[in-house]
């Protein structure tokens, strides 16, 4: 049984598709009403329809309040570290920070090679991400970031705003080599979602973290864990993922926090997107929230 200890937290998925935009906008502001802790949009640049992420949540976050962003996840190697770092503390700084930089090797070679990227190969792509990892973390401190390193080469970059409250830096992983990377880097691990990173995968997958940080020298409860889970709440025979009612869903997640480890739940929604957050937000998000809090308070 793993349980880190942080607080329990929700957030939404949102759509990056330009003809989603007006339900796009309803659902930010409406899970921003129901008191969800994120928001979240996807970083897929080749994908034609969709737009830019840094663009959407710049948007989003100004037609609401308190909500957080974060981008699950964006690519770095379609974006200098010193970039992505500055595009963060602007975000951060202007939110009042209400933003969450998750990060990514990328999804795709043949969708960053069409856009002009570097197609790299698994270790290759690993080692740029891992030094983009440190790099953007220095920088969004401030002051002068120097790197000399296989990938990157930061020669006294001097780095700013500094955000007024820190922006942390969650990287998104599931191969070896990278769990290790977020254990020695990150200030917390996106999984992709449940039906890629399958619940009793996640056991083994949390032991690389872990064993990483503590290695670096760092303790493994510093870093969050962050589950993006599709699915469906209510009478539905079928569909992928976590399908049931929401007492499945509150058993399920209630186990995934305290068996597991993850404290923030992502819910992606299969179908009805504005009833699901209804649901989810009402029933789901306070029955977990106040299970979680018996069984630590029993331990």
């Amino acid at each position: 049984m793993t349980d880190y200890g942080h607080p329990i937290t929700f957030g939404l998925s949102l759509d990056p598709g330009l003809d989603r935009l007006a339900e796009t906008r309803s659902l930010a502001r409406a899970a921003a009403d129901a008191e969800l802790d994120y928001l979240a949009v996807q970083d897929h640049p080749y994908q034609p329809g969709h737009l830019d992420t840094w663009t959407l949540v710049s948007h989003l976050s100004a037609v609401t309040e308190r909500i957080s962003f974060f981008t699950d996840v964006a690519d770095v190697q379609l974006r200098p570290p010193t970039i992505l770092a500055k595009a963060a503390a602007s975000l951060g700084t202007l939110t009042g920070g209400r933003f969450v930089l998750g990060v990514g090797g990328g999804a795709t070679a043949d969708g960053i090679a069409s856009m002009g990227g570097v197609r790299r190969n698994g270790p290759e792509m690993v080692s740029f991400t891992e030094e983009a990892l440190q790099i953007m973390r220095r920088a969004l401190a401030g002051g002068t970031v120097s790197f000399h390193g296989d990938q990157h080469e930061i020669g006294g970059y001097l780095a700013g705003p500094v955000p007024p409250a820190p922006v942390p830096v969650w990287l998104g992983s599931q191969g070896r080599r990278m769990l290790a990377v977020t254990g020695r880097h990150s200030d917390g691990w996106v999984s992709p979602l449940n039906i890629y990173v399958p619940p009793d995968t996640v056991p083994a997958r949390q032991q690389i973290i872990d064993e990483a940080a503590q290695e670096a020298g760092r303790d493994p409860r510093s870093v969050r864990r962050v589950y993006n889970v599709i699915g469906a709440i209510g009478p539905f025979r079928s569909g992928q993922g976590l399908v049931g009612e929401a007492k499945v869903w509150v058993d399920t997640l209630t186990e995934w926090a305290v068996g597991l480890g993850f404290d923030t739940f992502v819910f992606w929604p299969l179908t009805q997107a504005r009833a699901q957050l209804d649901v989810f937000a009402a029933e789901v998000v306070p029955a977990v929230r106040e299970r979680v809090s018996v069984i630590r308070g029993r331990r």
